[in-house]
C-alpha cells in the first residue's frame, strides 16, 4: 500500500491527495503533525526526542520531536498521532484524548535527494512522565529524554543535528508550557 498525503491550500482546506513521495518531490503543501511528549522534572521540562533512522528517505540521522507523520484521509491528527506513536516507537499508553493541539504552522524547506517539505504541521503536545517504548528500526535509531536547556544549547551551537521543523515545534511547545 502506498501512503497518501492530504494536499491542502494556504487556509488548510483539503484540495486532494497524492502519493507521499511524489508530494515531497513536487514540494506540494500537505497536512502533517508533530507529536512532542514531555515530562516535568524538579528543575525544568524534558522532551522525548527521536533520532530518525538512517534508512529514512529524508532527514535521516537527525534528532526530532517524539514522532511525526501525515494523517490519513478522514483521520484526525490526534488519532494519527496515537497511531504513529505506536508504529514508530511502540508507545501504546498515550491516546488521542491526552494531546494538547497547539494548532498549526506552515513551513517549506529544501531537503536532501531533491526533496522538499511543504507542510501544514499540527503540533500535538502531551505530558507523559512514564512511557515505555520499543523502537521500530525502520523509523527510529535512538530515543532519549532531552532537557529543555540541552535542546536550547544544541539549537544554538549545532542546529544541523535537528530536523528542519523541530526548532519551530520546540519553540511553540515551550512557549505554550511557559504560559
Amino acid at each position: 500500500m502506498t501512503e497518501q498525503v492530504i494536499l491542502v491550500n494556504q487556509q488548510g482546506e483539503t484540495i486532494g491527495t497524492m502519493e507521499k513521495l511524489e508530494a515531497h518531490q513536487k514540494g506540494l503543501l500537505h497536512l502533517a503533525f508533530s507529536v512532542l511528549l514531555y515530562r516535568k522534572t524538579e528543575d525544568e521540562y524534558e522532551f522525548l526526542l527521536q533520532k530518525r533512522a538512517d534508512c529514512k528517505y529524508h532527514s535521516k540521522g537527525k534528532w526530532s520531536n517524539t514522532c511525526c507523520s501525515h494523517p490519513r484521509l478522514h483521520e484526525s491528527v490526534e488519532l494519527a498521532g496515537e497511531r504513529r506513536l505506536e508504529e514508530e516507537i511502540g508507545i501504546t499508553s498515550v491516546n488521542a484524548n491526552v494531546f494538547e493541539n497547539l494548532g498549526w504552522f506552515i513551513y517549506q524547506a529544501e531537503l536532501e535527494n531533491g526533496l522538499s517539505e511543504h507542510e501544514q504541521d499540527y503540533i500535538l503536545l502531551a505530558n507523559t512522565p512514564d512511557v515505555e517504548f520499543t523502537l521500530n528500526p525502520d523509523e527510529v535509531s535512538d530515543i532519549q529524554w532531552w532537557s529543555q536547556s540541552r535542546i536550547k544549547q544544541e539549537l544554538t551551537n549545532n542546529p544541523a543535528v535537528f530536523s528542519v521543523w523541530f526548532e519551530t515545534v520546540f519553540d511553540k511547545a515551550t512557549q505554550y508550557l511557559s504560559n
